[in-house]
């Protein structure tokens, strides 16, 4: 596939010259770059054109999936169907699910469509809770991997020649190279800093001028923190965009990346099992959710529980069918992602549907006493005390046949210590956690520094039950 046909013409051609959002802490180039154009074809197709290539593509891809993976046929053949059959989207609502389970079961190569000899890049998750699920690309995956994450950096706000630095983690994860190829096909200056030595990833970013970051939300409010600590202002320099993902995060902590430093932080989504990084990405116009890249992906919710379609813009489970993958071909992957779409023309004109923000996990969500909760909920609420810190734990454990939740955050170092103090700020967390979400949880406050950093995904729960 071609850049162009991605969605990357440059300057001109097609309407007048996007401007970028010019509120707080967006500082953007306002020279002969700001006309990069998205590839309007494509990104502000009509719904009803949108939906035929969609139809069409999902045929070839469960045909491919049919006639190349033998589980995937085995399911269909089970319920009596057949690629052909698909007359319509909604046909869907029917078939089978693919779960991550199944990749763990047929490892390491059980659910690829094409011989091991016709892969140029495996990637795999870490295995920690068992055989890790393993991903594999063709030429052709590979070359529509980076068009698409290219696709999502322009739609941040990227440009060609923009020092992109980026933090996600290179090598079995997704989101190094992902975002690397992604950013060098746009035409970018990449810096391949990877995760971690935080010290000199502020050193960089101070040296180089990059003016977008890529890194999971949580690992760019620890730079920002080190920073602070080190006496350097990262909010006047070059950096205006931060592209984020990988890990589900609350508006709240967006303002709070936004204030301390200095840029827009934009939400990208992607999952390995789809594709990796790039699978959506919110635009530069706004801050209302990814825009999902519906000619390469099919993307429903479904209530988790009955596993049937929920109405229009209800919140459910995201589930998404691959419709361009040829190595891996997911049907119907339920990716446990809590949100909802909108499917209103955004400002920006595009016309793929917006995943509204991941609000957590169907197998993260934790039952206290009865009231569901999601570590993102806390989140939110922890993150509207000003004395606190962006960094928290959840701490599960069963006393006495009973749930118990404590939730162990960080408070600024500008607040003084004293009996008091802590006392009342404890107890104003408490009851503000109480009436947000509903669950009566123990509060630990504790020093700035204590709560573990995370290079990549953050660990925002310690479940101490017993596991029987």
């Amino acid at each position: 596939m071609s850049t162009k046909t991605a969605g990357l013409t440059a300057r001109g051609g097609g309407g007048a010259a996007r401007q970028p959002d010019s509120g707080s802490g967006a500082k953007v180039r306002r020279n002969a770059d700001a006309a990069y154009m998205f590839d309007r074809a494509t990104e502000t197709m009509p719904r009803e054109e949108l939906l035929a290539l969609q139809l069409r593509r999902l045929r070839e891809s469960y045909t491919n999936a049919y006639e190349n993976v033998a589980l995937h046929r085995e399911r269909m053949k089970a319920i009596g169907f057949h690629p052909q059959d698909l007359k319509q989207l909604g046909d869907l609502a029917d078939l089978p699910f693919t779960v991550k389970t199944d990749l763990r079961d047929h490892y390491p190569f059980g659910m690829f469509a094409r011989p091991r000899d016709e892969l140029l890049r495996l990637h795999a998750s870490s295995g920690t809770t068992g055989k890790p699920t393993v991903v594999g690309y063709t030429a052709g995956d590979l070359d529509r991997w980076a068009d698409l994450m290219a696709r999502s950096l322009a739609c941040a706000g990227a440009r060609p020649g923009d020092i992109i630095h980026n933090a996600y983690g290179y090598g079995l994860f997704t989101g190094g190279l992902g975002a690397h190829d992604g950013a060098t096909r746009l035409g970018a200056t990449v810096v391949p800093m990877s995760g971690g030595n935080t010290e000199k990833q502020i050193v960089l970013l101070r040296d180089f001028g990059a003016r977008v970051i890529c890194c999971t939300p949580s690992y760019a409010l620890a730079i920002a923190e080190l920073a602070e600590s080190e006496g350097i202002d990262l909010r006047n320099g070059p950096l205006a965009i931060g592209v984020f993902g990988a890990e589900p995060w609350s508006e709240a902590m967006r303002r709070e990346i936004e204030a301390r430093l200095g840029l827009r932080a934009t939400d990208i989504y992607g999952l390995s099992e789809i594709m990796g990084p790039g699978v959506a990405c919110e635009c530069e116009q706004g801050q209302a959710g990814p825009h999902g890249w519906e000619d390469h992906f099919l993307f429903e919710v479904i209530d988790p529980e009955t596993e049937r379609p929920v109405a229009d813009g209800e919140s459910g489970e995201l589930v998404i069918s691959t419709l361009t993958k040829e190595a891996l071909p997911m049907l119907r992957y339920r990716t446990r992602d809590i949100t909802r779409l909108a499917t209103a023309t955004c400002a920006c004109g595009r016309t793929h549907a917006r995943i509204q923000r991941i609000t957590g996990r169907s197998d993260d969500m934790l039952i206290i006493r009865g009231v569901n909760l999601y570590p993102s909920q806390a989140e939110a609420a922890l993150l509207g005390i000003p004395e606190l810190e962006p960094h928290y734990q959840l701490v599960v454990e069963r006393i006495k046949h009973l749930d118990e939740l404590t939730i162990e955050v960080e408070v600024r170092q500008s607040v003084a210590f004293s009996p008091e103090t802590f006392a009342a700020i404890g107890e104003r967390v408490r009851h503000h956690v109480k009436s947000m979400i509903g669950v009566t949880a123990k509060i630990h406050l504790m020093p700035a520094g204590s709560v573990p950093r995370s290079m990549g995904k953050a660990v925002r729960v310690r479940d101490l039950r017993p596991k029987d």
